[in-house]
């Protein structure tokens, strides 16, 4: 029997897409269906709202690379703190438009949140896409006033992938001083289930993506940690078996070591993917991801 989708009720359309989704995410296919149909439930449910995407495909860099602009809606206040996300993806997937539910998320708390792309493997190899990195946090800082965000008030987060440019690019003062910013500019840092000490490499996608580097020892970012680094917030998840816990209790233990601020919370329990997850609007009760990092933000960034 073929049945004809076109005389649907739109609320009744709304409803079956839904459902569709919900399936595949509870069945654990959030990610390899790809974080984009996460971003879609997330718009379907509500999570966008109050959140407006300011600026959309804007070029950055010298190699072509894009980024949106995501900020509070409904007023035209100045002066917000600021945000760039990187999204995570083993150096080889993702892309800014896919982890919209990210964005929306920290914009909904206040926050011009910054959604930068990166060049990928195979195209490129280390350091590349700390150089993306690097030129992404020269844009915010001369044009994110534009679009209402204080370019004296920037904090950098990121989910797998993601983390490692993010803590890289806190701890390795060499990228932003190739690219002309003072490193002191980032204020504070968030690392969601990032790398940071694992070499020697034995994950063929970290072996991939850092094949470039001449002493591989200068590519982990728990070899650059110092004393004045800014604050930074490390999650872990438990059950994470793609990047372990002790990437992030490592660097923790040499920072604190160091007298540098650094806070660790694990999630006993949450998977790799749960921690992106959870900064959706619907699977936010899996834990209090988002909750925690924009309290860290908030104090490490108080408002003025």
């Amino acid at each position: 029997m073929r049945i004809d989708h076109r005389g649907f009720p739109p609320l009744m359309k709304r409803a079956a897409i839904v459902l569709v989704l919900i399936v595949i995410l509870i069945a654990g296919t959030a990610f390899t269906a790809g974080p984009g149909t996460l971003s879609v439930l997330d718009g379907v449910m509500g999570g966008g709202r109050g959140t407006a995407r300011v600026r959309e495909g804007v070029p950055f860099g010298t190699h072509g690379q894009t980024l949106d602009v995501w900020r509070p809606s409904g007023g035209t206040k100045t002066g917000l703190p600021v945000l760039i996300f990187w999204y995570g993806g083993g150096w080889v997937h993702g892309s800014r438009g896919a982890y919209a539910f990210a964005a929306r998320a920290y914009a909904k708390a206040g926050y011009v949140v910054v959604m930068p792309d990166y060049r990928k493997v195979p195209d490129v190899r280390f350091p590349a896409f700390l150089q993306d990195g690097a030129e992404a946090v020269k844009w915010t800082r001369d044009h994110i006033a534009q679009s209402g965000g204080d370019p004296t008030r920037i904090a950098v987060a990121g989910h797998s992938a993601g983390a490692y440019t993010v803590a890289m690019l806190t701890l390795d003062e060499r990228w932003l001083k190739a690219e002309g910013v003072d490193p002191h500019i980032i204020k504070a840092a968030v690392g969601l289930c990032g790398p940071y000490d694992f070499y020697p490499f034995t994950a063929k996608r970290a072996i991939d993506a850092m094949q470039g580097a001449a002493d591989p020892v200068m590519t982990q970012p728990i070899h650059f940690a110092r004393a004045d680094a800014p604050p930074m917030l490390l999650i872990t998840a438990g059950n994470d078996t793609q990047v372990k816990p002790h990437n992030a209790i490592n660097l923790t233990a040499r920072l604190k070591a160091l007298g540098a601020p650094v806070t660790h919370i694990d999630y006993p329990g949450l998977s790799h993917e749960n921690v992106a997850m959870a900064l959706s609007k619907p699977f936010r009760g899996k834990a209090p991801v988002l909750a925690d990092s924009v309290a860290f933000l908030n104090a490490a960034m108080p408002a003025r």
